[in-house]
């Protein structure tokens, strides 16, 4: 069984302070310590998740392939950085608009990764910014760390220690 590590995406690793929704090229900018962060969690032997809610596709500010274009622009970012995502998921769903089981709080995104990848729930963490992502994290029965949106996640991986 392999550990992970599943990220929120906005506030955990993109700056989401200046905009509220993230979908185009211009409004990646990577939270400070974020690569360096990445590294550490890799070289303790964590595959890395990136997990998020992105309600704007439900309701028409952007489109799914315009996350999937950032997504892989993300991933390109860190590859280049020699960090490996073992694979980015996403939720298209607004509560205000439709019901689903994969947004969180709801944890079936997150179900899917971890039977596809063969995750120990026990040895994994979800690092997050908001109750909704502590709340999924709960929902499946891993560790959730939550942070300070938009700053550096070094000071709340004190399990790296253990």
């Amino acid at each position: 069984m392999n550990k992970a590590i599943f990220l929120d995406r906005d506030g955990v690793l993109i700056d989401n302070s200046k905009h509220y929704y993230i979908w185009k090229s211009d409004q990646l900018l990577l939270i400070d310590g974020v690569i360096d962060n990445l590294k550490i969690l890799l070289q303790k032997g964590f595959l890395l998740f990136v997990v998020s809610n992105q309600g704007g596709i439900s309701r028409g500010l952007y489109t799914k392939d315009d996350i999937l274009k950032l997504h892989t622009e993300l991933i390109q970012t860190f590859k280049a950085n020699h960090i490996e995502i073992t694979e980015a998921a996403f939720c298209p769903h607004h509560p205000e608009i439709e019901k689903c089981l994969c947004r969180k709080p709801d944890s079936l995104m997150i179900e899917r990764l971890i039977s596809k990848h063969k995750i120990s729930k026990t040895d994994s963490y979800f690092v997050g910014d908001s109750k909704s992502d502590m709340d999924a994290a709960d929902k499946i029965g891993i560790r959730g760390i939550q942070i300070v949106p938009n700053q550096n996640m070094f000071p709340y991986l004190s399990f790296l220690n253990q």
